[in-house]
């Protein structure tokens, strides 16, 4: 089992906690970083299991578990994120890596390669949820304002419900969108006040508003992959990923299971990790 080497780093507004997970054997293969986003580095830990063979690099981003920021209320942006990656791959002495970046990590891995393409061979980005880029960009824009509302009014409990109800809606968003009341029985909990949710309040807007640095993307020496589930079709994440493949003249690549497909247990959720990771090999080796 491969002995994992805490380290922090300081950057701008942030104190970062990465992880390094040497190579049991030497492959000739770049490292692999690992990221979401706001997912922290305890989500890669199946994924991780199957790359033994790869120096692997996980972090918690900032604002999450145990990456603090100077200022928890204050909006987290894919382009802080990309600055955030930069620094930690220069940190971990790694760079150029392959990442694999899942969700809103994808968004700020795009972010990064716009900005530092010489740090990253391959880049998997795996469902981001780039709502300026699907057709109906202006209502699902709005759906997600929407969310963040019923946060900002209500808390926790209510904004995360409407979330999952803005994630798991399928085809385009209605002009007149509305998260749908919580199921009967499914506590939503007292509002504590708080508004400084690394999800709802850090990311949420910031990450989804963000519209990728298209010709930065196309003139990169990085091989960009869009990933997409094979389940979860016409969510906006899985819709993204295919319209940002649109638009860098490429193909998404379809993967098994969801958007979560390489979760193993992590927060209580299992996807299809094996044949998860078996897929993300094949595309960085090239084979895919």
């Amino acid at each position: 089992m491969p002995v994992i080497q805490t380290d922090t780093i300081d950057v701008p507004g942030a104190t970062l906690h990465f992880d390094v997970r040497e190579a049991e054997a030497a492959s000739g293969a770049p490292p692999l970083l690992l990221i979401g986003s706001p997912m922290d580095a305890s989500g890669f830990g199946t994924l991780a299991s199957h790359f033994t063979d790869r120096t692997v690099i996980t972090y918690d981003p900032r604002g999450v578990t145990r990456s603090v920021k100077d200022d928890p209320t204050s909006a987290s942006t894919p382009e802080q994120h990309a600055d955030d990656l930069s620094r930690v791959i220069d940190a971990a002495g790694a760079g150029p890596v392959d990442i694999f970046a899942s969700s809103g990590g994808a968004v700020n891995a795009l972010a990064l390669v716009a900005a530092h393409p010489e740090q990253v061979r391959t880049l998997v980005a795996h469902e981001p949820p780039a709502a300026q880029t699907v057709p109906d960009r202006e209502q699902a824009l709005a759906a997600v304002v929407t969310t963040s509302e019923r946060y900002r009014r209500e808390g926790a409990g209510a904004g995360m419900g409407a979330f999952m109800g803005l994630v798991m809606h399928t085809g385009e968003f209605p002009a007149d969108w509305m998260p749908a009341p919580p199921p009967p029985g499914m506590p939503v909990g007292e509002d504590d006040g708080r508004r400084d949710d690394p999800l709802l309040a850090q990311n949420l807007i910031s990450c989804t508003h963000y519209e990728p640095d298209f010709d930065a993307l196309r003139a990169a020496s990085t091989r960009v992959v869009l990933a997409a589930g094979a389940e979860g079709r016409g969510t906006l994440a899985n819709r993204a990923a295919h319209a940002v493949a649109e638009r860098l003249g490429t193909e998404a690549v379809v993967f098994p299971s969801g958007h979560a497909g390489f979760l193993g247990g992590e927060f209580g959720m299992t996807g299809e990790p094996d044949a998860f990771a078996a897929k993300l090999r094949e595309v960085l080796d090239g084979s895919e």
